[in-house]
């Protein structure tokens, strides 16, 4: 079965900013839960959202979002605020330290993660490197 795009993700570099250390491999902002509750309201058969990454892009790899229906033996799990996300088990490394946002602006609004483990990013923000 193909899988269905549920939203759009950047990637920012973080440079000269320091995200504090948290026994999560993943942080969500208060509008990144506020729209992750939004999303799965609608989805009753779904535990939570899942992030991955694949390969893609002119830097290497991407996100990737999807519905999760299950966690994965190695999955990493995280629960904030009364969410769910799961990471996948290939993406935990490249995610740990990660903060994820929802930004919206008169051209978009997407999940945004400002990842302190990039190395470098392409031009248009959709795929980065470790």
């Amino acid at each position: 079965m193909a899988s269905k795009i549920i939203a759009s993700a950047t990637v920012k570099a973080v440079k000269g900013r320091k995200i504090l250390p948290t026994r999560a491999a993943l942080v969500l902002t208060p509008t990144a839960v506020e729209k992750i509750k939004q999303i799965l309201s609608a989805r009753s058969d779904c535990i939570g959202l899942k992030v991955g990454v694949r390969q893609r892009g002119c830097n290497g790899l991407s996100y990737t979002l999807d519905y999760a229906t299950e966690k994965g033996k190695f999955d990493e799990e995280v629960v904030q605020d009364g969410v769910r996300v799961i990471i996948d088990k290939k993406a935990q490394l490249s995610l740990l330290g990660t903060e994820m946002d929802f930004v919206e602006s008169k051209l978009a609004a997407e999940f945004v993660f400002n990842n302190p483990n990039i190395k470098g990013t392409c031009g248009c923000g959709e795929s980065f490197s470790v």
